[in-house]
């Protein structure tokens, strides 16, 4: 086993280092932190943007770029939410209180270098996780049938409405809507039509960019334009960041809350619906409550730098073990992703391991040297980021739409689809007025297709029994745990504590 990993990381790192995969590597991460410092486009939006960009690249080094982008977004929102109390992404919201606090007492300097410490700790342990547990978890995947599948699917569409923010009832009506979106197009068993009006553009579906780009890039910048709030209410560090390293007590301080947001991070980074933001809330709440004096936080404690940061930082590297191995996303940046590798016409799941194992351990070693890279990059580039942040976001945005314009329409030189992606960025910008999260839409209408097929398959097998999924030990076992996640959200204390934690993480 020692020996398989061994000789696995060592063909992924002799795709990773090779100058291209090197080259798009550093690109992602460049880019992913300068999504994340500015605030209000996210991981999910510079995805879905930069999403055509990858169709003429290789497949490794397309999903080595994207994946750059998705966890260097984390260091960016970091640097703002410590210098301008200002998250450049969701998952950074709780690193304003006790990061910003630092920086207005003098000690940004620490601030800055134990987030990125803790994220780059955090994001080697999710790496490592990812190629321990990868092979174990591809290699039962590759004895499910399609009922097992189909149950795995309903659970994770599930357990990503228990765990996702806001209104459950608003979440699961966003999942129906991916389903049916999902489904426009040609059946594949009968030929005929579906839900494509005479359009002939719609005959293949609707494009996954087109949806991913108007529901993410579009209607976040629609939401941004409308906030009056630009470069003259932001409160901009002006003064020297100096002593960037932390002292000892800082570290002695910082430590066990690197360790726990890193565990936290990993348990939900592989839930379905988890992610980065619910860990780093998780993460801070479990420090303030372990704290002696919990009266520091909110005043420019550093484990409340330390502990969100790694959270944050360990579940997106964690997210990659369900995406890679089962195929099943935990989250719309996860889906977008899987959309990347359909795109590059390589099938998600475990059959990527065996089929494309350059992929597979090519894209866990480039995430060891992106983290690596994040470290060297951030640092000095501080004073680029603040100087960017000066910018009035009416002069970028403009910019940022036409470059997406472009394009959508690279992908299949189609008029309609331009038209489309206006549609959904309209009907997301509606979501988000409504506080409707579209990622369960994007997860669904991902998932929707496959769940469909495998639907289908296991009731041909059973030529019509319905009793498959019950009979057989590993899909009754996810219906189970569908059940049971379900039955949670019933039980009111349950209920009233995911209430009391989503009014939390909206009044941060």
């Amino acid at each position: 086993m020692e020996s398989d990993i061994i000789s696995n990381l060592a063909l992924g790192f002799s795709t990773a280092v090779s100058p291209i995969n090197l080259f798009y590597c550093f690109i992602g991460v460049l880019v992913g932190t300068l999504i994340g410092v500015l605030p209000g486009i996210g991981p999910v939006a510079a995805v879905a943007m930069l999403l055509p960009l990858t169709f003429n690249l290789d497949a490794v080094g397309a999903i080595i770029m994207l994946s750059g982008i998705y966890y260097g977004t984390q260091y960016g929102g970091s640097t703002t939410a410590i210098l301008v109390n200002l998250p450049g992404e969701s998952a950074s919201v709780v690193t304003c209180m006790d990061g910003y606090a630092m920086a207005r007492i003098g000690r940004a300097g620490p601030a800055l270098a134990i987030a990125a410490i803790g994220s780059f700790f955090a994001g080697t342990v999710g790496t490592i996780l990812v190629a321990l547990l990868g092979p174990p978890l591809a290699e039962i995947a590759l004895k499910f049938g399609a009922p097992e599948y189909f149950s795995l699917m309903v659970m994770a569409l599930i357990a990503a409405a228990v765990l996702a923010h806001g209104s459950m009832l608003k979440t699961i009506c966003m999942i129906v809507l991916g389903l049916l979106v999902g489904i426009v197009g040609t059946d594949v068993n009968s030929g005929m039509s579906r839900f494509t009006f005479g359009a002939s553009g719609l005959a293949d579906g609707l494009s996954f960019v087109v949806i991913a780009m108007g529901l993410f890039g579009f209607a976040e910048i629609l939401c941004n334009l409308q906030d009056k709030a630009d470069t003259a209410s932001r409160d901009i560090l002006n003064q020297k960041i100096t002593g960037l390293m932390p002292t000892v007590v800082d570290m002695k301080a910082a430590f066990g809350a690197i360790c726990r947001g890193t565990a936290i991070g990993a348990f939900f980074g592989t839930l379905p619906g988890g992610g980065p933001t619910i860990s780093a809330f998780s993460a801070y709440a479990v420090e303030k409550k372990l704290a002696k004096d919990p009266s520091r936080f909110g005043k420019g404690a550093i484990e409340g730098v330390a502990a969100p940061e790694s959270a944050n930082n360990a579940a997106v590297q964690c997210a990659f073990i369900t995406t890679l191995t089962l195929g099943i996303p935990h989250g719309a940046t996860m889906a977008l992703l899987l959309g990347a590798l359909t795109i590059q016409g390589i099938a998600p799941g475990p059959q990527v391991m065996t089929q494309r194992p350059d992929l597979f351990w090519g894209l866990i070693a480039s995430m060891w040297i992106g983290n690596a890279m994040l470290v060297i990059l951030n640092l000095p580039l501080v004073g680029l980021w603040i100087k960017l942040l000066k910018v009035p976001y009416r002069f970028l945005y403009p910019a940022i739409m036409v470059f997406m314009a472009i394009g959508v329409y690279s992908v299949n030189n189609l008029d309609l689809d331009i038209y489309m992606t206006i549609f959904f960025g309209i009907l997301g910008y509606i979501f988000i007025k409504l506080k409707c999260e579209p990622a369960p839409l994007i997860l669904a209408f991902v998932l929707g297709p496959l769940m469909e097929e495998n639907l289908r398959r296991a009731l041909l097998i059973s030529r019509g029994d319905p009793t498959v999924f019950i009979t057989r030990p590993i899909s009754a076992a996810f219906l189970i745990a569908t059940a049971l996640l379900l039955a949670f959200m019933i039980v009111p204390s349950f209920r009233k504590k995911r209430e009391e934690a989503v009014a939390d993480s909206e009044a941060l």
